[in-house]
């Protein structure tokens, strides 16, 4: 290369830094810069576009994850709170209390037998009597005028058979020697026979009418006391009537019955003590006797009749009350005892709602046994590990599932505190 050609860029670059140095507002030239390579070029946009599928890929992971997650908490707030708690185990015996009507041992109405007028009464409502006593007395004048006239009717009838009898034995002992005729004979013989039906007949007339007589006086038919009263003296009384003279009850023993459900029939047996308490006799208990049953199961209510004798010589007791009959079976298996509340009524029968499998709700079909009102006793459908849900919603299905909790008191620790706790944060 030549010396002028090589003076030239010099005097170029002299010229342009002259330049400017005369001019203070000029912009230096910008420096060279080596040029970026294709390869770099690619791996930059290669992590631009990882870093974009990532996050992309994590919000719509973040989107599902929260509707998981709110699918689920719905689904939990959803599911009704319960409270389950174990089922209590009833005792070995049962101990029920059924109530009982107290009647007397002998109660009986007394009817008039025969028409007239009371002419007077000898006890009153109250009045203990004796067997036979003499209660009261009736005027009956047409009845003692046909008993005299049947009494002349028989005299009459007696009469002529004395007649026709010693007429038959006159032509008996002629009829031998051919005096008189055997027909004769015959017709003697058969009114003989006649009369003497009569004399019979009239007897029988003369005896009813005595018997009749004989209800003109009213008599107690056993020991006991008046109970009622429903005449007075110069009634009218009439044969048939359906009105009661008396009544009377013998009191001394008392029979209280009472209807045993079936489930307990089979503790029942003949001889063994009762219990009784009434309510106008507090804080005392009266022992009675079973005497008998029905032998036979109520087909309208299930139960069966029983009857226990209580002594009452002293008194105490009365006819017509009522009375708490205290009985004691042995239970046929375990049961248990459950809040009324628990009891679930559907179209299918008596329910109880259990818990399983830790948040299942479970309708069991239960038999009840004693039911104070509180509490029920249940008799079959539940077992000792069975959670049963104390107050269940009228909406609770078989298979829903249930937030169970221990006690009341375990709301502050349901699945709904931790969403409180997190939004406080």
């Amino acid at each position: 290369m030549t010396n002028e050609e090589n003076s030239k860029p010099q005097n170029d670059v002299q010229k342009k830094n002259g330049a400017q140095g005369g001019h203070d507002h000029d912009h230096e030239s910008a420096p060279d810069h080596a040029g970026v390579s294709g390869r770099g070029t690619l791996i930059t946009v290669a992590v631009l576009l990882v870093v974009v599928a990532v996050l992309a890929v994590y919000g719509v992971w973040k989107r599902h994850r929260t509707s998981e997650v709110l699918a689920d908490t719905t689904n939990e707030l959803a599911a009704p709170t319960v409270i389950a708690l174990p089922a209590k185990a009833g005792a070995s015996v049962d101990s029920y209390v059924l109530p009982g009507n107290v009647t007397a041992f002998s109660d009986s109405p007394i009817f008039a037998r025969t028409s007239g007028y009371l002419t007077k009464w000898y006890y009153d409502i109250g009045a203990p009597v004796k067997a036979g006593a003499l209660l009261a007395e009736i005027a009956t004048p047409e009845l003692d005028q046909q008993l005299a006239q049947t009494e002349a009717d028989l005299v009459t009838a007696q009469t002529n058979a004395s007649n026709a009898h010693t007429q038959a034995e006159r032509y008996k002992g002629l009829v031998t020697s051919d005096a008189v005729s055997q027909f004769d004979t015959d017709t003697f013989v058969t009114q003989e026979a006649s009369t003497s039906s009569a004399v019979k007949s009239a007897q029988a007339n003369v005896q009813r009418l005595k018997e009749l007589q004989s209800f003109e006086k009213v008599y107690a038919p056993f020991d006991g006391v008046v109970t009622a009263r429903s005449v007075d003296v110069g009634q009218l009384i009439t044969q048939g009537s359906t009105a009661e003279l008396f009544h009377i009850q013998a009191v001394h023993t008392l029979r209280v019955y009472t209807n045993v459900p079936q489930v307990y029939t089979p503790g029942i047996k003949k001889g063994q003590k009762i219990d009784l308490t009434f309510p106008e006799h507090p804080g005392k208990t009266f022992q009675g006797t079973l005497v008998r049953t029905a032998d036979a199961i109520d087909p309208v209510n299930r139960t069966l009749l029983v009857e226990v004798d209580v002594d009452n010589r002293n008194g105490e007791l009365t006819s017509g009350s009522l009375a708490q009959v205290h009985l004691k079976t042995p239970t046929q298996g375990q049961t248990f005892i459950v809040p009324a509340a628990a009891l679930i009524f559907r179209r299918e029968g008596m329910r109880v709602g259990t818990v399983v499998n830790g948040d299942v709700a479970h309708l069991a079909p239960v038999i009840i046994g004693e039911d104070d009102g509180a509490t029920v006793q249940i008799i079959a459908g539940l077992n000792a590990d069975d959670k049963i849900i104390q107050d269940p919603p009228d909406s609770l299905i078989e298979g829903e599932k249930v937030r169970p909790l221990s006690s009341p008191n375990q709301n502050s620790s349901s699945p709904s505190a931790p969403n409180q706790k997190g939004g406080g944060k």
